[in-house]
């Protein structure tokens, strides 16, 4: 059974660290057509994780509350919009191609703001592996290993763009790729953290587990509203964020029906 959790938080970041690696491969800037396509397919992902993998398992374990099942699911939800924008708040980041940083001011380099945004984005998504995890572990008839799997392999999926999205722009600022990649590779130490923190708590308190299961599809959906959606859909217009985006969500619905 460890074995099984270890390998359900090294997916995700595995993902993150092949996306870093580009950085040795592949020359220059990712194409804007691209990165539009590569943000629409981790939105679709991450929108369809929050629903399959966690709203509906949130819902499911509360059945015994009859009509008020939603209850845990409408409030974890809410609560987890509201943690990421405290977060977004507190945080000095930059989003990729903005000019501002947002948060607090602070004196730190663009691309250290630039690896904190991206950390920022993959809270929730480590959050969401380990509420998961945590589920399995707890004996939940709603939840099965192959469900905490399925999700582990969607966020890999696109955790591979993010690893490019934050490596190779370092590198088109004369940023080494050794320091490039690694950059890019850190970006994505905070999900197994955030897993483990949250297989621990969850442990502590089965009983709110609708409540975090929500809560970390909040989390997930503020980062694709706030911050993904706003990326792939700048001036000049293309539909290929939101192409993308649509086969981002059926990979990620197949993943969870088929492997759940």
């Amino acid at each position: 059974m460890t074995l099984q959790v270890f390998y359900g938080l090294l997916i995700p970041f595995l993902g993150t660290t092949l996306g870093a690696c580009c950085v040795f491969f592949v020359r220059g800037q990712l194409n804007d057509r691209v990165q539009r396509g590569l943000g629409g397919f981790a939105a679709g992902v991450m929108t369809a994780a929050s629903v399959w993998s966690l709203l509906i398992p949130a819902i499911d374990q509360s059945q015994h509350m009859g009509k008020l099942a939603f209850i845990p699911a409408a409030v974890g939800f809410l609560v987890g919009i509201f943690f990421l924008l405290f977060l977004d708040h507190v945080i000095p980041h930059l989003h990729m191609n903005a000019e501002k940083a947002e948060g607090p001011s602070t004196k730190l380099k663009k691309t250290a703001m630039l690896v904190l945004a991206v950390t920022l984005h993959n809270i929730p998504e480590g959050m969401a592996v380990g509420v998961v995890l945590a589920g399995w572990l707890s004996d939940s008839s709603v939840i099965s290993y192959a469900d905490a799997l399925a999700l582990a392999i969607g966020i890999a999926i696109q955790n591979f763009p993010e690893g490019a999205i934050i490596s190779m722009p370092l590198r088109a600022e004369n940023v080494s790729r050794r320091r490039s990649f690694a950059y890019g590779m850190l970006s994505g130490i905070v999900e197994p953290i955030g897993a483990i923190v949250t297989i621990l708590a969850a442990s502590l308190v089965v009983p709110l587990m609708p409540y975090m299961l929500s809560f970390a599809a909040g989390a997930m959906i503020y980062v694709v509203v706030e911050e993904l959606i706003p990326e792939m859909s700048v001036e000049p217009h293309s539909d290929v964020g939101t192409v993308f985006f649509s086969v981002g969500f059926v990979v990620m619905m197949i993943l969870d029906v088929a492997l759940g």
